[in-house]
């Protein structure tokens, strides 16, 4: 190597003036220190068909004029839904999605802005009908 060469490069073999293209860095798998991915907790959430059986009804409502706004929250412990008749402060009514209740009570629930809770069940399409009472004509 020369002189000139050995002072224009710098180390690694790159020439001064020379544009280095970035390199991808190999990723990090492992998890936080001290933790194990079982402990890291994961946000409890509405699956599509829940959503889906929760906005029919909600659609319903708000094309009746009863309904007008709502909130989705997602957390570690649960999922709530909330109805609102106006943007108020308090919801009308929630729709609750507490997985840890599955076996003892049911995960679905549904809850008034007093804090009475409705129904309760496994199977969301028989907790929310207690919201979707038809009138019944009496002859």
């Amino acid at each position: 190597m020369s002189e000139d060469q050995s002072s224009d490069s710098l180390a690694g073999g790159v020439r001064r003036g020379e544009i280095q293209p970035l390199r991808p860095r190999p990723m990090e798998t492992r998890a936080f220190e001290g933790t194990t991915p079982k402990s890291v907790p994961e946000t409890v959430t509405f699956d599509r068909h829940e959503l889906r059986e929760i906005l029919n009804l909600y659609g319903r409502k708000v094309a009746e004029g009863e309904w007008r706004d709502y909130a989705i929250d997602f957390s570690r412990d649960k999922a709530v839904f909330s109805i609102f008749r106006r943007a108020s402060e308090f919801p009308l009514y929630r729709v609750v999605k507490d997985p840890k209740l599955a076996r003892k009570q049911g995960a679905f629930s549904v809850v008034t802005s007093t804090g009475l809770i409705l129904k309760r069940g496994s199977e969301l399409k028989r907790v929310i009908e207690v919201l979707d009472k038809k009138i019944k004509l009496v002859t």
